[in-house]
């Protein structure tokens, strides 16, 4: 089948999107339209003690201005999972008597321009009364620390474990050597290049429309019809058109999605917001955030007893719509990767402090778990003399041991991580390394490799996902999918699958997605669980068309033995057929139909992938070159390797970003540093790898009928240890933290040559 699926074929969204054809949400204009500013907390802690809007009221262009008091009526914004028990964390659309982030918003201000709204914003008048601030992990935990929930025992809100706590200390007792690290993932924004935007209407015989950029309507309908505006989910229509990354940020209900609703109906004309770069950094859900001590024990022949962690997971002021469950639930059963390990115990603490929100951003806690296992067991090769391929190959599990259950809530279905870091070593040319740093060495540099072998939990999100096909009379097939494209090629992908199945053309294929009124059911995109559910349900979904066709056919045809291939029914044995255009234009609708995919309890599929990064640092600047990167990573079966080669490419370019360049810094008093592209650095095309050696040797997965794995976030999980792996190396072993920037690097190797010049 020409471009069916296991083929590189180009987007077909392309043509739309580089030609400005694509809608995204600012794009979006309406008659009558007004628009909405939030003004946002100047502090880190403080009581609101007053708010007059009388003189932002007065300005010309100002339409109104919204407190707390006048949409009380409404839920605060969800945390769908909270871990703290009684504790709760409520963050109402606007604050009502405290703030506790800069950034916090405090008033909703709509203009007939943005101007007349910015105008209206600086106008409204708030008093505060500073209260006591803890912005950093280490001010919130300290002993008196002032605390951000005052019916809290203290800022730990919960303490969430996996794994035999006494079993593992038994296997540390054991061991004949322990390494030791304390490992700083630091604050990242998700910086997509598409801010977000929500437009709000109101029609009293409709209800709701919100137009926003997001990462699954049907997820989002139910958190505005449900927590926040308690009211039937028919009253609500969301729509998604074009998204600009979305990284896990775009999956979660923000404020301004409910305030330019209320606006709207209270209004009576569409109002839409539109943030700027600054509310980006304020308040976009931050990433990462946590602070871990590790250990891993080994026996004499350097095998793994015993592997213990305890994080403090920095959850900022209020616990995000799944922030508390990225570090425990998320990432916290893949500790230790697919190796052997007898015996893991993993301790999370969930810590507020005065901060923007964290959540999930791109790989969801499974990087976090990847960094902290490849950072361990490299430290633990040089520590007990061994090189750090052999360390793996030691202790990787083998396929004759699979299924595997890891001790903390995961059980590995298929793979052959040794064959994948074999074909790794030889693709990185791995025995050439020698040569390499020699002659860098020789022109002043310092050469270092990091490899890190990594496994994903991907399939997040839900375990249903839905299709909807229409056929037109002429023969062309709509198929609407409740997963959402922030990027990835789902208008490909997708087609790409029902144009195998059906055997059509791809032409006569259009994949729509992104508004409840076409498909109001499905878990949207995120957690790689997209080509797994999503195609799933599209297969499901072309089959059962299929079969629809077939029962027509043997009416119209006057056959009981149909056949069906390339688009067209044929009663066996004759030259009577009816083809799908036929069919449609005779029986209206009659094929056209819903179908759900669903794996009926959690199934997800494991991606695992081995990725080496080698990098040249000059000593004399501090400046860090990445010179090789090469990577084979199992994704089972590859419906289309070109899309799956791009979502690496970006996942590395974010995993190198975090370990070079990215940092969200907040001072003591919580103010926000790092709040524009001034201060806060992001990967340009000259800081990524001039090439990325790609390969795969994909094992099918066995919980989806298409046999893929997500590939979405992997990019990301294997380039953050393997670049940092390498700077230790480069650094002789000298353990640092991210980001490594130019200054660090520097005064690190200045040391380090100083150290040698002494000798």
């Amino acid at each position: 089948m020409k471009f069916g699926a296991g083929q590189s074929v180009k987007r077909v969204e392309d043509a739309r999107l580089l030609t400005g054809k694509g809608a995204f949400t600012d794009d979006l204009q309406r008659p009558g339209m007004l628009y909405a500013v939030t003004l946002r907390s100047p502090y880190g802690h403080a009581e609101i003690t007053s708010i007059d809007t009388a003189a932002a009221l007065a300005l010309p262009g100002v339409v109104a201005v919204y407190t707390h008091e006048d949409i009380a009526e409404y839920g605060p914004v969800p945390c769908m999972v909270p871990l703290s028990g009684d504790i709760k964390t409520d963050r109402p659309m606007l604050a009502k008597d405290r703030v506790r982030f800069v950034g916090d918003g405090v008033a909703f201000v709509i203009g007939e321009t943005r101007e007349a709204a910015r105008a209206g914003a600086e106008a409204v008048e708030v008093e505060y009364s500073e209260l006591p601030v803890v912005a950093s992990l280490a001010a919130a935990i300290a002993p008196g620390a002032p605390q951000i929930w005052p019916l809290a025992k203290s800022n730990t809100l919960f303490d969430w474990a996996v794994g035999d706590s006494e079993k593992t200390e038994t296997g540390m007792a054991s061991a004949v050597h322990v390494t030791r690290l304390r490992v700083v993932q630091n604050r990242i924004a998700p910086t997509s290049m598409e801010v977000r935007a929500a437009l709000g209407e109101y029609e009293e015989e409709t209800g709701f429309t919100l137009s926003v950029g997001s990462q699954g309507v049907a997820g989002m309908r139910q958190i505005v019809a449900g927590p926040v505006f308690k009211i039937d989910p028919e009253r609500v229509r969301i729509v998604t058109g074009d998204v600009g990354g979305g990284f896990g940020m775009k999956s979660f209900f923000y404020a301004e999605y409910g305030l330019v609703l209320h606006a709207a109906r209270a209004l009576g004309r569409p109002v839409k917001w539109t943030g700027d770069r600054g509310d980006a950094f304020q308040t976009d859900t931050h990433g990462r955030a946590m602070v871990s001590d590790a250990r891993l024990g080994f026996d004499a022949a350097g095998r793994i007893t015993a592997m213990a962690v305890e994080t403090w997971s920095d959850l900022g002021a209020y616990q995000s719509q799944f922030g508390p469950a990225i570090q425990t639930m998320a990432g916290g059963r893949i500790m230790g990767g697919v190796y052997r390990i007898p015996s893991i115990h993993n301790l999370v603490h969930g810590v507020v402090t005065n901060t923007a929100p964290v959540d999930a951003y791109r790989g969801a806690g499974r990087p976090e778990s990847a960094y902290i296992m490849e950072r361990l067991i490299e430290a633990a090769a040089r520590e007990l003399g061994l090189g750090v391929d052999e360390i793996r190959r030691r202790n990787l599990l083998i396929p004759a041991e699979l299924p595997h259950d890891n001790g903390i809530g995961l059980t590995f279905d298929i793979g052959d991580f040794p064959a994948v870091l074999e074909k790794a070593l030889r693709q990185a040319d791995w025995n050439g390394f020698p040569a390499r740093k020699a002659a860098a060495a020789a022109k002043g540099l310092r050469l270092g490799r990091g490899m890190a072998y990594y496994v994903e939990i991907a399939g997040g999100g839900g375990t249903d996902e839905f299709a909807d096909v229409r056929v037109a009379p002429d023969g062309k097939v709509e198929m609407a999918v409740g997963t959402q494209s922030n990027g990835q090629g789902h208008e490909t992908a997708y087609a790409q699958v029902l144009s195998e199945r059906l055997g059509i053309d791809m032409d006569d294929i259009r994949i729509v997605q992104g508004d409840t009124v076409r498909l109001e059911a499905g878990n949207g995109t995120g957690g790689s669980r997209s080509m797994a559910f999503g195609g799933g349900a599209v297969l499901a979904s072309a089959d059962a068309l299929v079969e629809r066709g077939i029962e027509l056919s043997r009416t119209d045809l006057g056959a009981d033995d149909i056949d069906y291939a390339d688009g067209v029914f044929r009663a066996r044995g004759t030259n009577a057929t009816r083809s799908l255009a036929e069919l449609a234009a005779a029986h209206p609708g009659a094929l056209d139909g819903r179908s759900k995919y669903t794996t009926g309890k959690p199934a997800p599929s494991f991606p695992n992938g081995c990725h080496v990064a080698e990098i040249e640092l000059d000593p004399q600047t501090g400046k860090v070159t990445i010179t090789r990167y090469s990577l084979v990573d199992d994704f089972g079966n590859l419906v289309n390797p070109m899309l799956v080669e791009g979502q690496i490419h970006g996942g590395v370019a974010q995993g190198l970003g975090q370990i070079l360049l990215e940092d969200i810094v907040y001072t003591d008093d919580g103010q926000l540093v790092t709040g524009s592209f001034m201060d806060y650095g992001v990967p340009r095309a000259d800081d990524m790898p001039s090439a990325i050696g790609f390969d795969t040797l994909g094992t099918p997965s066995p919980t989806n009928p298409l046999g893929v794995k997500g590939c979405g976030e992997a990019g990301t999980i294997g380039a953050m240890p393997s670049v940092m792996n390498a700077i230790i190396d480069a650094l002789d072993g000298t353990q640092i933290e991210m980001p490594a920037s130019i200054e660090k690097l520097w005064r690190v190797a200045r040391s380090l040559e100083l150290a040698v010049a002494a000798e």
